[in-house]
């Protein structure tokens, strides 16, 4: 759909590079046990998803600011438009988070190799 974007690439977990396999080896993020295991290279174009030990310690900043713009998110719609207190927005601030831990942990691993990465294309590669 967005193939050559990095936004297919965020959205869907796929090769930023090739855009042509997942990264993950579960494709269902909320198997937990499984929602940090990747492959690690991609089978089409070869590309090497951790660069070095400890490559997605930097995906926790951006699983930060993610988890922000949901609070704040949840806050606008709870608070503001549907007129629950402050007290009754936390808590749906809190089930929300808790609830989207598995895609905001998937979002921000995408978010972050896709700032080291480029689509190549398919021919290219």
């Amino acid at each position: 759909m967005f193939k050559g974007s990095k936004l297919n690439s965020i959205l869907f977990g796929t090769c930023p590079v090739c855009h042509g396999e997942s990264m993950y080896k579960e494709d269902n993020p909320y198997k937990l046990n499984a929602v940090f295991k990747m492959h690690d290279r991609c089978s089409k174009c070869g590309t090497k998803y951790k660069m070095e030990p400890s490559f997605f310690f930097g995906a926790m900043y951006v699983s930060y600011g993610l988890g922000v713009a949901f609070s704040v998110a949840s806050f606008i719609i709870t608070h503001f438009m549907i007129g629950m207190d402050a007290m009754n927005s936390f808590y749906i601030i809190t089930a929300v988070l808790v609830i989207l831990m598995p895609i905001i942990i998937r979002l921000s691993r995408n978010i972050w190799i896709n700032l080291f990465f480029n689509y190549k294309g398919d021919n290219q590669v």
